[in-house]
């Protein structure tokens, strides 16, 4: 059996998907409530476990994975990718080139996201870097408006890419 780098990059790409979406869903879904239970919740435990153990770690796995996602993806696209991220339209592209460009683009939007609002802004909520109560107020509010659009841009992120590999209309 050979070695074929294309598969192993396309199995890279679908597992630091799934770990950067599986823990987008789970921070906007599960952690972002559980945390304002947390607060609320005056006789429980409070939100230190969460905000000290869990986030972190979980972030640390976000951030990683989705770079690993975007590069494992230009990877696969290789001399694709002129096309790819035209959309399509230069000579020569299909309409796989405009579908995959779509979900390239999306997910590069997703990732400036991660690493340029999300965790800069993360890093003073969790008390990773020193901030005024107000820099950590705003930085709640950024950092959620940012998880929150790439949760929406997930959807048509995970369309086109599906529609790209399997021919499918949208």
């Amino acid at each position: 059996m050979e070695f074929s780098f294309l598969a192993f990059d396309r199995w890279v790409h679908f597992l630091s998907g799934i770990t950067w979406i599986g823990l987008l869903y789970y921070f906007n879904f599960v952690q972002v409530p559980a945390m304002g239970a947390a607060v609320a919740d005056k006789e429980g435990p409070g939100p230190a476990a969460i905000s000290k153990y869990v986030a972190p770690r979980a972030l640390l796995w976000f951030r990683w994975s989705a770079l690993v996602t975007v590069l494992s993806g230009a990877a696969y696209l290789g001399g694709n990718m002129g096309k790819a991220l035209s959309l399509g339209l230069m000579e020569g592209s299909t309409a796989y080139h405009t579908y995959i460009g779509m979900g390239a683009w999306l997910g590069i939007i997703m990732l400036f996201n991660v690493w340029v609002l999300i965790w800069p802004n993360q890093k003073k909520i969790l008390g990773m870097v020193e901030s005024t109560p107000e820099a950590i107020a705003k930085a709640k509010t950024v950092a959620l408006m940012a998880s929150r659009t790439n949760t929406l841009l997930s959807i048509p992120m995970l369309m086109f890419m599906g529609a790209a590999s399997h021919g499918l209309p949208i």
